[in-house]
């Protein structure tokens, strides 16, 4: 069987050797020294002062949008096209998500679609780097900058992604990252804040962990707290960080190489890419024609034991529980259209070859 992913599994005895000490600690969660030393690199790896490593991603949205100190009630610019935590994030924080459409060329959220729908309700912005192609991030900040709002980039897929040679994970007021196990980078499960000022950072400290020190209650908090063994497998993970996006690299080579005559006759569209991006190889995402010959594909593939999946299959905003719809003509368009071939460290050149052999067929 060939999932769309696989995690990526350090050498065992380098991991036991964290989890040995674990044993040894008898510590195994509150904010022990895996979790603390796994912060402290990541902090360093994405060049940041304040990060907070948290249970995951989902919960990252939640706290970053707790943080901000927006009105307790309002209306969050979003996108359509993302994993639907983007917008579960906005409703359980007891805001209404409002969706504006993407580019037809990258998928990103499109930053003429934004200012159009902007109200006294709007309290933040929540742009996503979708599969970790960076959204027009200065022009986003321009249309935040002159409505005085926050901008919260869910950043779930850009690990190892640079923008003009700045982590693309760091823009924004505040980001989050997921380090679920189907991330190139992975902390079995996990995610990750990015914050830019002290204030921010304190915030998040005491709300991950129920808002309270010792016995001084503060705030109103949550649990978001890692524990010892997830963040072992992240310091594990992350000295071979290098070698996964370089594997990513050469497989999705691979494809473009093997699907470029569909590619030339428009048969199939991939995402453009930014010529500023330093791209992270996260995903293998393709559109079709139109939703039969996706359906098709599935099943030929799904013949050879074969598993892509329909990343974003249903467009957000078609969501059965959202209070009210907006149409968004693009993104239920290419959510119709997009699968996401196979892409791990050790998928083999022979499997990469029957995938692009049966969506040729």
């Amino acid at each position: 069987m060939i999932n769309v992913t696989k995690a990526f599994l350090p050498p065992k005895e380098e991991f036991m050797k964290h989890v040995s000490e674990i044993f040894d600690s008898g510590i195994l969660t509150n904010h022990g020294k895996k979790v603390q030393e796994l912060e402290q690199k990541l902090a360093i790896y994405f060049g940041t002062l304040y990060f907070h490593y948290v249970t995951n991603g989902t919960v990252a949205l939640q706290l970053a949008i707790e943080c901000l100190d927006l009105p307790k009630e309002g209306e969050i610019i979003t996108t359509p096209f993302s994993y639907v935590a983007t917008t579960s994030s906005i409703l359980w924080e007891k805001y209404t998500p409002v969706y504006a459409d993407i580019k037809a060329d990258d998928f990103t959220l499109d930053p003429e679609k934004i200012e159009e729908l902007i109200t006294d309700k709007t309290v933040a912005i929540m742009p996503v780097h979708v599969f970790g192609y960076n959204c027009e991030i200065e022009n986003i900040q321009k249309i935040a900058d002159k409505h005085n709002l926050k901008v919260i980039y869910d950043a779930a897929h850009t690990f190892g992604a640079k923008y003009k040679d700045k982590q693309l994970a760091t823009y924004g007021d505040i980001s989050t990252l997921s380090f679920h196990a189907t991330k190139l980078f992975h902390t079995i499960e996990g995610g990750g804040i990015i914050c830019k000022n002290e204030e921010f950072n304190n915030k998040i400290e005491l709300m991950k962990r129920f808002g309270h020190t010792n016995d001084n209650h503060q705030i109103l908090g949550i649990n978001a707290k890692q524990d010892e063994f997830n963040a072992a497998m992240g310091l594990t993970n992350l000295n071979y960080i290098s070698q996964i996006i370089e594997a990513r690299k050469k497989i999705s080579f691979l494809y473009d190489e093997m699907l470029s005559n569909l590619v030339d006759n428009r048969k199939i569209l991939r995402p453009l890419k930014n010529k500023d991006l330093e791209y992270n190889y996260a995903y293998y995402p393709i559109v079709f024609e139109n939703e039969n010959i996706l359906i098709k594909a599935l099943n030929k593939l799904k013949e050879l034991d074969i598993f892509p999946r329909r990343y974003f299959y249903p467009s957000l905003n078609t969501l059965p529980y959202l209070k009210t719809t907006q149409n968004c003509p693009i993104s239920e368009s290419i959510s119709k259209r997009i699968i996401c071939l196979p892409l791990y460290v050790d998928l083999e050149e022979e499997n990469i070859e029957k995938i692009c052999k049966a969506i040729k067929e």
